[in-house]
Order: structure tokens, then sequence, then C-alpha cells
């Protein structure tokens, strides 16, 4: 549901958009941050936020971290 906000980021489109790691962190809803293969040896982190259920909103794409590689940590920015 993110990728496309991702892409209209990003400028480009990505064939490959495979998750292969994923952390959560609680707050008022939920952080989501996940590595995501793109291709290639390309990796993006994103950090995804989904709002608690009875605000009804959609997953928002909070930020992300491009030029990522498969060994590089997942970790909370």
């Amino acid at each position: 549901k993110v990728k496309p906000q991702l892409e209209e980021k990003e400028g480009k489109t990505f064939d490959v958009f495979t998750a292969v790691e994923f952390k959560t962190q609680v707050v008022a809803g939920t952080n989501y941050f996940i590595k995501v293969h793109v291709g290639n040896d390309e990796f993006v982190h994103l950090r995804v936020f989904r709002s608690l259920p009875h605000e009804n909103k959609p997953l928002h794409l909070h930020s992300y971290q491009s030029s990522k590689t498969k060994h590089d940590e997942l970790a909370y920015f």
C-alpha cells in the first residue's frame, strides 16, 4: 500500500518491491520500520505509520532512507 507513495517521492517505479525485514514501535498507532528489496543490490528502509483503528486512516509513508544494502541494519529513524 505504500509502494505508490515511495514511487511518487522518488520519481521512479520499482519492478521489485519485497519486504525482507521489519520492526515495530507502538506509539499512538504503530510505526513499522521495513527493509525493502527494490531490485539488484538496492534496498530502501521505510518508516510507515498505521493509525489507531478508530481513526480509519490509510497507511502513511512517514519517511524513508534510500541507497541501503542487504547488510545495513534496520534501525529506528
